[in-house]
């Protein structure tokens, strides 16, 4: 019954018409594989255990009640609600982090003298993969009853802004594939085409997909992970509020280098594209690519830093891995739809350019193997979670594309070796000896037709005072004439035409490899998803000696708006690692912000500390520590500090017994 819910150009050209329904029949593919993904993905962290478990029946009132996550997760006032069989507010409405022992806990008090009935818990908070989690159960005090309280059917995540978010997360990622791997493409592969207008607007119109699609992540944010309504993407507070969390860092982080990123763009395509003397070209482009190195890294970093790769077994590597993975993905997709446009669009782009792609893109893959497998092997763990889990199955299907793609790409190789054959070894143009003899007569520029001569004769007859708009337009369809003639011989060359057919599958293929592979990036990872299926318990009940230490102290600095009481909660109480919870309250028990607040604890009878601890702030008014060490049981003495000024502080003090 515990549901973890999830949340979640260039003008047309003319291609043949076996190409056109390829493409088709892709793009068929690509919408099947969004509408299949549509709803709500399952995301990183997952329930796996609760006191009173679902659908339990004890017989009286526990104090409080209790959830233990697979991962690390964030949680506010109000992220647990125990409701009595009426629908009213069973507890307190301030969660506690009970974490200890590597068990992710959370629990909130229940009131005293709780009838006999049925209780439904709902919870909903934010994963540390950024993701928003919710789900509900039910358990019963005495016997079973009837309840008003519908189990909540809306998922975090979910609806018009979980759709909005979701959709911004493929321009994202497809942005960036444009971005880096087109620029990679005119640094490695075809310096030249830096001065190539189809590849120009490729490359910032990945940069525009990108910085929107990241402008449009972080207004939705808040609602996102919050109430679900799209007006809430306007919320100034909600919006500060995202930037104090690690997603808002890594999206403002994002654009930050998006913005350096566009002086990149500008000196490739502008200074870089103009620069004639070979030696100063080459100094550029060696400073182009490191720099262009770095920031494609830091974007790359900025999901590794968020999403799944920061949390779970070895972050430390996993990170760096993630990085290497997301960089050759960008290497070879974007670098393939770089290709694609050159060959469609760019007549002028040569066969060393093509040898170049190609090697490039078989690195790519020997990275994307290793990450891959590392990857793979982290997020689901055992061969049962390989096909027995969601992220297992959409990690088969990923294998499958890239391995068709792979064989695609052979192909490609070979036309490209066959164009190598046919143009040298240098970097020739890709270009065909123009063969006229199939176009009609005045078409093929020679001197034999009367409609060539024609426009010569009208056009020396402008110098002695014919009509010079006569002569202009007779120029201009010289000039689509001979164009005409060019694409025609252009398409003629089966050679050519081979290695555009198959990387316009290439390509194809790449885009639903895209899709599948944002849908894994918000999906529950199997080792999490059969860690739930379980059921698992067990770390629910890790012992500890002691119990909760609750405090209440008042304060008063001696300055403006300097009293108040702090109240502290120290679990579980006892020796080992301990979290401690801060609440700040005013004169009017309303929460309370104040520059600083600092601990220390102080066993005297055995001569240990001040230890001190300075926790962080949560939300106003909320501080938190956790893996604060108590080394021993005693009578502790523990000192709060609070400033409420640059000059107004206090300290305050209070014996407890811990452990």
């Amino acid at each position: 019954m515990t549901a973890t819910a999830p949340h979640f150009g260039p003008s047309p050209v003319r291609r043949p018409l076996a190409a056109a329904s390829l493409l088709a029949v892709l793009v068929s593919m690509l919408f099947g594989l969004v509408l299949a993904g549509a709803g709500p993905a399952s995301a990183h962290a997952a329930l796996t255990g609760s006191d009173p478990q679902d659908g339990a029946v004890v017989a009286t009132a526990p104090e409080e009640v209790t959830l233990t996550f697979s991962e690390q997760i964030a949680m506010g006032d109000g992220s647990i609600r125990v409701l009595d069989p009426d629908g009213k507010r069973a507890d307190d409405g301030a969660p506690r982090d009970l974490t200890a022992g590597g068990a992710v806990r959370y629990g909130v008090q229940l009131h005293s003298g709780l009838p006999d009935g049925t209780y439904t818990v709902a919870w909903q908070a934010v994963s540390a993969d950024s993701h928003p989690v919710s789900g509900a159960f039910t358990f019963s005090v005495g016997a079973p009853s009837e309840t008003t309280v519908a189990l909540p059917s809306a998922e975090a995540g979910g609806g018009l802004v979980g759709a909005l978010y979701g959709i911004a997360r493929y321009a994202a990622y497809a942005g960036f594939i444009l971005l880096a791997g087109g620029s990679a493409f005119v640094l490695a592969c075809w310096q030249r085409g830096a001065g190539s207008l189809p590849l120009q607007r490729l490359v910032v119109r990945g940069w525009i997909t990108l910085t929107a699609a990241t402008l449009v992540m972080l207004l939705l944010r808040s609602p996102y992970t919050g109430s679900g309504k799209l007006a809430d993407a306007f919320d100034l507070g909600g919006l500060q509020a995202v930037l104090d969390t690690k997603p808002g860092a890594a999206l403002v982080s994002r654009l930050l280098l998006l913005g350096a990123s566009a002086l990149f763009i500008a000196v490739l395509f502008g200074a870089y594209a103009k620069r004639e003397d070979e030696k100063e070209k080459q100094d550029l482009t060696f400073g182009l690519a490191i720099g262009g190195t770095v920031i494609a890294a830091g974007i790359a970093g900025t999901w590794a830093l968020a999403e799944h790769a920061s949390t779970g077994i070895q972050p430390g590597i996993a990170m760096p891995v993630d990085v290497l993975h997301l960089l050759a993905v960008a290497g070879w997709l974007g670098g393939l739809a770089a290709l694609l446009v050159a060959l469609y669009r760019a007549p002028d782009i040569t066969s060393g350019a093509v040898r170049r792609f190609s090697r490039m893109a078989f690195g790519s893959v020997l990275v994307l193997a290793a990450t891959g497998l590392y990857q793979s092997w982290r997020q689901v763990g055992t061969w049962s979670a390989l096909t027995g889990t969601r992220y297992g199955q959409l990690l088969l299907l990923k294998v499958a594309l890239v391995a068709v793609l792979v064989g695609v790409a052979w192909i490609s190789r070979r036309w490209t070796a066959r164009l190598t054959a046919g143009t040298g070894s240098g970097d020739s143009v890709l270009e065909p000896a123009a063969d006229t003899s199939s176009l009609p007569d005045g078409a093929s520029g020679g001197s034999g037709g009367s409609d060539s001569s024609a426009p010569s004769a009208d056009v020396d007859a402008a110098g002695d005072g014919v009509d010079p708009e006569r002569a202009a337009q007779l120029s201009r369809q010289r000039a689509a004439l001979t164009t005409a003639k060019e694409k025609r011989a252009r398409n003629a060359d089966p050679d050519r035409s081979g290695l555009r057919r198959s990387v316009l599958v290439e390509t194809g293929i790449a885009v639903v490899l895209l899709v599948v592979t944002t849908i894994l990036t918000s999906t529950e990872p199997g080792r999490t998803e059969e860690e739930a299926a379980r059921g698992n318990t067990a770390a629910a009940a890790v012992p500890v000696t002691g119990g909760q230490v609750n405090l209440s102290l008042p304060f008063d600095t001696g300055g403006l708006n300097g009293k108040g009481t702090v109240r502290m909660d120290i679990s579980p109480g006892g020796t080992g690692s301990n979290s401690v919870h801060l609440w700040i309250d005013g004169p009017d028990k309303r929460p309370m912000d104040v520059p600083e607040v600092k601990l220390a604890f102080t066993l005297e009878a055995k001569d240990i500390g001040p230890l001190p601890v300075v926790p962080d702030r949560l939300t106003e008014g909320h501080w938190t520590s956790s893996g604060v060490q108590i080394p021993m049981a005693g009578d502790w003495k523990v000192a709060v500090t609070v400033r409420t000024s640059d000059i107004d502080q206090t300290t305050i003090d209070k014996n407890v017994k811990i452990g």
